[in-house]
């Protein structure tokens, strides 16, 4: 439950950054050029230079490659303006990120220079651009996650010291930001719960997590705060708020706004299509039934677990063992453990459904299933209330390789598996 106190999010927001400047020796941002780590960055410039402080701010900038040339010129602007107070560190380094418009590429890698000719763009012009070629990170290897170098970063930048990360994340963007906020197993400093404990001696910190969009165009226009302008373009383009997305354009989410591309930066646009397999595939299909973000439709004479099973069928062998390994868990999860089920929802549970009598920690009560459903309505699947055939059906069609929509996350087996098979069809 969300409590209002008799303050606004923009002096709430400044005084947490000043308890991590005053609690913290070391502090940067993760800022991705994107409207909401843009104003957190503003923010802790604000502070600084408001005081006068003589100490500089870290700020990390990883560069995918597959970004908009207006993205990468704001960021340019915003670290080489304030670089009397900023220590940056622009990365182009090669990491793995995800594929979401192939079956046969799920995944990419930013900056390989074995692929140096299909590079979206070259490195930006920037003093001190963090490459392959004058990395400084004893952690670093080839290839590694995106989440991983992050989390990495965290303990190398602190050298040992008290550190806070600052991410511009808003509680009301997603259901796992807000779960992120509201988590109780998770370990904070002082009690804040706007923190988040990540390894010895590092805190993420969540200054902004209270703000709404509305407030973040609110605070850019009434301070005069400079802000990445592919968010008027993407406004002009009839982009809603809640879907302005600044990211790699191959991710599971992002690559809905693929097509954008083409109308915002058409030089760009050519680039990113041939830059890995199944782009203009995305680029034609992302608003489509085809990915499965539309009303899907049960073919004649099916169920949706013969549905299932003839797709399977239809994927290259080892993409298909994956998704039954996942799907024998998924099932096996809500066979033996089930999911909690708030007390309103209990009466339209459906005969498959068995309440548990057990209570999780927000008190709803657990519920297990005795066989999978072939479908449920009453918004159980978009909830992720309760398991079904549609739902695994859908995860194939969205090309969803991480399975995220049954709520798993990628393993640490996934990752080596992942390297490998990125070895075995680099040559491809």
């Amino acid at each position: 439950m969300k409590k209002y106190v008799d303050k606004n999010v923009y002096d709430a927001a400044k005084e947490r950054i000043k308890f991590v400047f005053n609690s913290f020796e070391r502090v940067y941002v993760s800022f991705s050029g994107g409207k909401d780590s843009s104003i957190l960055l503003h923010l802790c410039l604000d502070y600084l230079r408001k005081r006068k402080m003589k100490r500089k701010i870290g700020v990390l900038f990883v560069d995918l490659e597959g970004q908009y040339s207006i993205t990468i010129d704001f960021v340019g602007k915003m670290l080489r303006e304030n670089a009397d107070i900023v220590e940056a560190y622009w990365c182009c380094l090669p990491l793995t990120l995800r594929n979401a418009v192939s079956v046969f590429q799920p995944f990419w890698t930013c900056w390989d220079a074995e692929h140096r000719d299909k590079w979206v763009r070259e490195y930006p012009d920037f003093p001190g651009l963090i490459t392959e070629q004058n990395n400084p990170f004893s952690f670093f290897r080839r290839q590694m996650e995106f989440e991983e170098f992050v989390f990495e970063f965290g303990k190398w930048y602190s050298n040992g010291k008290k550190t806070a990360c600052l991410v511009g994340i808003r509680s009301d963007e997603s259901l796992n930001r807000y779960r992120t906020i509201k988590s109780r197993s998770k370990i904070t400093i002082n009690g804040r719960n706007w923190t988040t404990k990540t390894a010895k001696n590092v805190y993420n910190a969540y200054p902004i997590y209270d703000w709404t969009v509305k407030d973040v165009w609110v605070a850019n226009a009434k301070f005069g705060w400079a802000y990445n302008r592919l968010y008027d373009m993407l406004y002009k383009a009839g982009v809603p708020f809640a879907s302005q997305r600044i990211c790699q354009p191959y991710g599971d989410d992002q690559r809905k706004g693929l097509n954008l591309y083409r109308a915002i930066e058409p030089d760009t646009w050519a680039r990113v299509v041939n830059r890995v397999s199944g782009a203009n595939f995305g680029n034609i299909y992302c608003g489509n039934r085809i990915l499965g973000y539309r009303n899907v439709r049960l073919p004649k004479g099916h169920t949706w677990k013969s549905y299932c099973k003839m797709l399977l069928a239809t994927l290259p062998e080892e993409l298909a063992r994956h998704y039954r390994k996942k799907f024998k868990r998924f099932m096996l999860w809500w066979f033996r453990r089930g999911s909690p089920v708030d007390s309103e929802s209990l009466k339209d549970l459906p005969a498959e459904a068995v309440i548990t009598g057990r209570k999780s920690v927000y008190m709803e009560n657990i519920v297990r299933y005795r066989r999978i459903p072939d479908c449920l309505d009453n918004g159980f699947e978009q909830r992720k209330l309760a398991p079904s055939w549609r739902r695994m059906c859908i995860c194939i069609l969205k090309n969803d390789h991480l399975c995220m929509s049954l709520s798993f996350s990628q393993t640490k087996r996934q990752q080596e598996r992942m390297k490998e098979l990125l070895e075995k069809y680099k040559s491809l």
